[in-house]
Parts: structure tokens; sequence; C-alpha cells
């Protein structure tokens, strides 16, 4: 803000806010749809921001349409019942990319325990039905508010809890194990799936 003009203006009381939803413009301004008239000598449309996810891309497994807004995101990275599909979605306390760079790192160590065991897929199973579910995130922000139908959810508990936590990421998205009982692992046509119910390698053995 240039000259401090804009707080000098609020602390004069020169400032107001109104909040309405704009129905068009006027020749003078703005009429809202409660009926008022803004007049303006300037409008910036900075308003109406509108949240998509992956861009508006549909998602599809097995040909069904799958909606992300019913799916519970797993360790804030993949997302129930979607196999080898990964998002990322940063702190919103802290820096976005600290958040990111630990995504992007478990989803590499997710990638190379698959090719290490023979997985060609890979995805969470659905939680417990009987654990709450919750929108994502922490914001408050009206254009956070407005997408939360279009977001994943986050549960309360185990790897589908989303903690704002860096360290808390540090420990489990890092140093923690890959294969647990939430992901089920499968392997190609060709290749019988010997893998146990925490997604790790069982051992042939013969008599």
């Amino acid at each position: 803000v240039p000259d401090d003009d804009f707080f000098d203006a609020i602390k004069a009381g020169k400032v107001s806010v109104v909040t309405d939803q704009i129905e068009s413009f006027t020749e003078t301004g703005i009429r809202l749809k409660s009926g008022k008239r803004l007049d303006a000598d300037i409008v910036i449309t900075a308003t109406g921001l509108e949240l998509q996810f992956a861009g508006g891309a549909e998602v599809v497994v097995d040909g069904n349409p799958i909606d992300i807004a019913k799916t519970v995101l797993y360790k804030g990275v993949m997302f129930s019942g979607v196999p080898n599909l990964a998002s990322v979605f940063g702190y919103t306390n802290a820096s976005w990319t600290l958040r990111a760079d630990l995504l992007a790192e478990y989803f590499c160590r997710l990638i190379n325990y698959m090719d290490e065991h023979g997985y060609v897929s890979v995805k969470p199973k659905d939680p417990d039905p009987e654990m709450p579910v919750e929108p994502l995130g922490n914001l408050t922000s009206g254009y956070f508010r407005r997408a939360e139908d279009r977001l994943p959810r986050q549960g309360t508990r185990g790897p589908w809890r989303n903690p704002q936590n860096y360290a808390f990421d540090i420990f489990r998205l890092r140093f923690g194990a890959i294969g647990d009982e939430a992901l089920e692992f499968h392997r190609g046509e060709s290749l019988p799936d010997r893998s146990n119910s925490r997604g790790e390698l069982a051992e042939a053995k013969t008599v």
C-alpha cells in the first residue's frame, strides 16, 4: 500500500465493507443482488475464486467415475479407493513447500518400494466407516468453504488424519513404514500377488 493511504483512509473512517454478490455492472458502478448500488470510479474484479481439483481432470477407475469429494485422504497424498494417484497439498500454517517436498519424497519412496517388490498398483483401502470425516484443511476463507463439496475429506485418526504439523509429517512420511494395513498392493496379471494383509512381500516356502 503506497504511502499507507489505504490504512489512513480506514483510520479516518472513510472506508466501508459491504458483503454481497454482484448482480451486474451499471454506468456508475455495480448493482448488488440485494438491490443496493455501489458507485465506483474503478472496479477490480478480484473476487469469486473457485478451487478445482486437478484442474478439473476426471478421475476414472475401471470405467467408473470417481467423486473425489467422497474419498478420504491417506497421509495427505493419496485417495481412498483410487490406485496410483497422488496429489500435493501444502501447509496452511507454514511454508507450502515444506509439506509439498515431504509428500513428493514419500511418493518416490512408495514407487521405489513397488518396483522392488514387483507391484504395479497401490491404493488406500476405504477407511473404517465408523470413523468421523471432516473437511480438508483448517482454512475459513470463503473460496475454501465454497469448494468443500469438491475436495477430498480427512479422517480423525491414523493415516487418514492430516495435521498441519511438520515434525509429525517428517516422522511418518520420511521415516515411517511404507507397507501398512491401509494400503492394498497388486501385481500384474502375469505375476501372482503373494503379499500379505500388510502389503509386504510374503515369503514363498517350499516343502
